[in-house]
């Protein structure tokens, strides 16, 4: 990965054949429509929609964006056919190996090629669909990084929170969940009685997308990651009104404040959870000051939904990773493999596999696991597998689960944890910010490791003497 240029990495992908065309989708429902049915199905190409009834030819939209383990795979500089814990182990030696280099200003980048202010700002001459049949309007904020400043530090903040558009083109709504970083950045000028400056980028390479959306830790710079992962510094302008950091490579970038108490409806919009949660709320303003955009700007979507979709499969990998990272942090052994599973948006369900060395170690792992930073936002199920188990295979895990596990002994419930109103199944009413969890041993009982009956499948070493001789007869894995 050599750039941080968006059109560049589009050249790659259709190099790649992994990216569809379409001309002429109408941003009120039917290119929504079109993305809602591509997600179905992972590894379909990314769109790029173009010609869009009403608006100007080349202003476009892409979505389905990384929604391909390919995608994902070759978005991070790794071979086209990496696997899925392939990627779950890239991350896991970034997370180990990288430095933090902090990003370098420039005095100008293609971001600037065309610059609104004030009375001039019209969010509304973008395409910006209304990405589901319900939504309570259009949301210009899907694959998006909303940037903050901590007001007692210089930790920037990159995370991507949903932002509503209205029809007056010179505001937005933000939405950002409970104990998310924006959240606790944003109060915290509030609680002075001051604006929290804010900047918004909605078209980008999708490197920022990935890293925007993962768990950095509190207090670490998104930009100073990506720069560690690149080996170089991300080149940024300073907000002419916010003097906050933009990516000079950014499609489309606006700036602004959200002032206390500046509130408006926003919602109900589709979330990542696969249901219309979050209801219609009373939301913060981002009043926009200033609007950046490139020549035929692509505004750039991560389309939450029933999963998979945009918005869970690759924050899989990543959040595997750091859970893998926290388990062993803690000072556990015998790791060998994590899955957040994409039907559960990479947070409902964990499987962890495990060598067991000692009794009681699954049932340590599936506790700190469902527990840990990584693992506990919005969590429901944890499940602890034996080595032999792919987590990344449900079937191996639900076989494990049919046949290594007693209900009377292996389950157990823990209530009061942290989830998010976006939750279904959370509570309490009128709050909806806890939910229950359960973690799941399916390894062999410890008490029967060396009586436990003996798997009905080749061996490892039968099956490289089978695949060296018949690889001509055998399908591709």
């Amino acid at each position: 990965m050599n750039s941080l240029d968006l059109r560049d990495w589009l050249a790659q992908m259709e190099h790649a054949g992994d990216l569809q065309r379409v001309a002429g989708a109408r941003r009120e429902d039917e290119i929504g429509g079109i993305v809602d049915i591509y997600q179905r199905r992972m590894g379909r190409p990314t769109v790029l929609f173009d010609d869009i009834p009403g608006f100007r030819r080349g202003y476009r939209v892409l979505a389905n964006i990384l929604t391909s383990r390919k995608r994902a795979a070759l978005t991070l500089g790794l071979p086209a056919n990496s696997t899925d814990l392939d990627l779950v182990r890239f991350w896991r030696k970034y997370l180990t190996d990288a430095k933090a280099v902090p990003p370098a200003f420039v005095n100008t980048g293609p971001v600037q090629e065309n610059v609104q202010s004030g009375t001039d700002v019209n969010l509304c001459q973008f395409p910006t669909p209304k990405w589901h049949e319900f939504d309570g309007g259009p949301y210009i904020g899907t694959g998006c990084i909303v940037i903050m400043q901590d007001p007692d530090s210089d930790w920037i903040n990159l995370g991507t929170y949903r932002l509503q558009a209205y029809d007056d083109g010179h505001i937005a709504a933000l939405m950002v969940s409970k104990g998310k970083h924006g959240d606790i950045i944003m109060r915290r000028y509030h609680q002075r009685g001051q604006p929290c400056p804010v900047a918004v980028v909605v078209g980008m390479h999708p490197i920022f997308l990935v890293v925007g959306g993962i768990e950095i830790p509190y207090g670490i710079g998104e930009y100073d990651a990506i720069g560690g992962f690149l080996g170089g510094a991300v080149p940024v302008i300073k907000g002419p009104r916010t003097g906050l950091p933009i990516p000079t490579h950014a499609e489309i970038a606006f700036e602004g404040t959200i002032t206390p108490g500046d509130l408006i409806k926003e919602g109900p919009f589709g979330e990542w959870t696969g249901y219309y949660a979050g209801g219609v709320r009373n939301l913060p303003v981002v009043r926009i000051d200033t609007l950046m955009y490139r020549n035929d700007p692509i505004l750039t979507g991560a389309v939450p939904a029933v999963p998979p979709c945009d918005d869970t499969y690759w924050r899989g990998h990543f959040r595997s990773a750091a859970v893998w990272g926290q388990i062993e942090g803690a000072g556990v052994p015998g790791v060998k493999g994590v899955w957040a599973h994409e039907a559960g948006g990479s947070r409902f369900w964990l499987t962890i596999a495990i060598e067991q060395m000692y009794p009681g170690h699954a049932k340590q792992v599936g506790l700190i696991a469902s527990q840990c930073h990584a693992g506990a936002y919005a969590n429901h199920y944890t499940v602890v597998v034996d080595e032999d188990i792919d987590p990344a295979n449900m079937e191996e895990v639900i076989w494990a689960m049919c046949t290594r596990v007693d209900p009377r002994e292996d389950l157990d419930v823990i209530k009061g944890c942290w989830s998010t109103a976006l939750d279904p199944m959370s509570y309490p009413e009128g709050e909806r910010s806890l939910n229950a969890r359960v973690v799941i041993d399916a390894c062999r009982p410890w008490t029967k490791r060396d009586t436990f009956p003996r798997v009905a499948r080749s061996t490892k070493e039968m099956d490289a003497q089978i695949r060296a001789k018949w690889a001509h007869v055998l399908p591709e894995e």
